[in-house]
């Protein structure tokens, strides 16, 4: 089966361009490089990662929410649950409202929303699980070996076995 490399961006319908071009730079440090009229493109120097912001002609508006089929979140990495805790200091000095930061199994968590209540969160992850993802990337591990060490941090009935 052919394979793919990564993530290489998301779009977003937002109902007003400038705001929220505003809102993934300042908050985000993201870097406007496109308007396309309709939208514009907005990347992160440090993964290449992009964000797409598009207001379509007709477009219904109202609020997101995850209840939708559809986006239920954008999930961002953090190095650790320090560089979450810078996060949370920069969405208070921006007056952006925000979780307390959760920490489970996987990793610590963050969340907020953009301007049009589009759910955002940045998680920084534990390194059992960036070690798990490592192994199961190499393809040097059987599955069931990465499924039982999956179970083994998450406990039972929580890992999909064929």
């Amino acid at each position: 089966m052919p394979s793919f490399a990564g993530v290489n961006h998301v779009a977003l319908t937002v109902t007003d361009l400038e705001r929220s071009t505003r809102f993934y730079a300042d908050v985000l440090g993201l870097l406007p490089v496109l308007d396309l009229g309709h939208g514009r493109v907005l990347l992160d120097r440090r993964s290449g990662f992009s964000v797409g912001l598009l207001r379509h002609p007709g477009a219904e508006g109202g609020a997101f929410t995850e209840l939708r089929t559809g986006l239920d979140h954008l999930g961002l990495t953090a190095t650790d649950r320090d560089e979450l805790v810078a996060w949370e200091h920069h969405l208070d000095s921006l007056g952006v409202d925000h979780s307390a930061i959760t920490d489970t199994a996987l990793g610590s968590h963050l969340n907020f929303r953009d301007p049009d209540g589009i759910a955002l969160e940045l998680q920084a992850p534990t390194a059992v699980y960036v070690a798990l993802v490592h192994q199961l990337g190499s393809g040097e591990v059987p599955d069931d070996v990465l499924r039982d060490q999956a179970e083994a941090l998450l406990g039972p009935g929580l890992v999909i076995r064929p």
